[in-house]
């Protein structure tokens, strides 16, 4: 099976609650749609999102040029993903040019699996198990009072896990929100808390000792993604677990975390990991570490499934109002959908409308 053509469409996704974190307010969620056609008559999806407007256009670009590249080659991690490493390699295969290849990686693995005719996990060996989620559907900065609110909406869609954003100017407010939330939802509910890399390591460290008491189930990226030496020290010295990984750039990168000893469990997102083959690789050093996933659920629950140390999928619906079959959650888990491919199909008219 070869590539036939590539094609990207740009979409502008109206998100049902807004993400407000330390770094920035998201409302739209920026997309871009993949589309693998193959000499098959197969034609693999995936999609990006970018963040930002600026993002999509770069990340555009990329896949655009990538299609003049791929277009007859045989489709295979190896041949493919080689080229496209190669073609990128002086510029550097980073940020924008890493996500782009990531996204077809994927289209490609999707097209694999449906000729194969089988659900992206089993074409990878495992099977459909069910993977339990956690609901990161908003609770952004906004204070104790809506927090507590939304909070309990995002318990009543089924889950037993939620996110929440800190990086209030003061500890207390941290704090605050973090009780406020707890008191609304019970101790029966995770509270996972993010600072989104926000915080310097003494500050790092005297907010994470801090939320210790308060029962949160983890803290992820409280300082820079890559200080692995001052997450280090911050794991070493708090009770809660610290998570990172969401920002990891393949293998190397989990394995230089790994090796400083950089927190307690792992993430990965999939356009940052390196698509399927990215993440199938790094997936392979994480050793026993409890592995959860970063955005893009309906590809993640197939990769999640396969791991024997899996922890926490986190769903997002922003690509939901595009899908002709959003992923389906029930009693707070996500089984990958029984049918050939990663199961993402697009809803043509919703990406008409949606398109920019």
């Amino acid at each position: 099976m070869r590539a036939a053509r590539l094609s990207v469409r740009a979409v502008s996704v109206p998100m049902r609650r807004a993400l407000s974190t330390s770094a920035s307010v998201i409302r739209q969620a920026p997309l871009l749609l993949i589309d693998l056609a193959t000499d098959a008559g197969v034609t693999g999806r995936s999609y990006l999102f970018c963040y930002d407007v600026v993002g999509q256009q770069l990340m555009a670009q990329v896949l655009r040029d990538a299609a003049e590249l791929i277009a007859g080659m045989r489709l295979g991690p190896q041949g493919i993903g080689a080229l496209l490493a190669r073609r990128w390699r002086l510029f550097g295969n980073a940020g924008p040019v890493a996500m782009a290849l990531s996204g077809i990686d994927v289209a490609m693995y999707d097209a694999l699996a449906q000729s194969a005719g089988q659900p992206l996990v089993r074409y990878l060996g495992g099977d459909l198990t069910p993977v339990v989620c956690y609901n990161s559907n908003g609770l952004g900065m906004i204070g104790p009072a809506k927090a507590a609110e939304e909070a309990l909406e995002l318990v009543e869609e089924g889950y037993s896990a939620i996110k929440l954003r800190l990086g209030y100017p003061m500890l207390a407010e941290d704090v605050a929100v973090v009780r406020a939330v707890r008191d609304a939802v019970g101790s029966d509910v995770a509270v996972l808390v993010d600072y989104n890399q926000l915080l310097g390591r003494d500050e790092g460290l005297r907010r994470c000792a801090a939320l210790d008491a308060e029962g949160t189930r983890w803290i992820e990226e409280p300082i820079a993604h890559d200080d692995y030496a001052g997450l280090s020290a911050i794991a070493a010295r708090v009770t809660t677990a610290i998570q990172i990984g969401e920002n990891f750039s393949g293998a190397h990168a989990v394995a230089a975390a790994l090796s400083a000893g950089a927190s307690d469990l792992l993430m990965f997102d999939l356009q940052r990991i390196g698509g399927v083959s990215g993440w199938l690789e790094a997936a392979a050093v994480v050793q026993a570490l409890p592995l959860s996933s970063h955005l893009f659920p309906e590809v993640s629950v197939h990769l999640l499934a396969l791991s024997p140390h899996r922890d926490l999928l986190e769903v997002v619906d922003w690509a939901a109002p595009v899908l002709l079959e959003p992923l389906t959650i029930r009693g707070g888990s996500a089984i990958a959908p029984d049918r050939p491919g990663t199961g993402i199909v697009w809803n043509e008219d919703a990406v008409q409308r949606y398109r920019v």
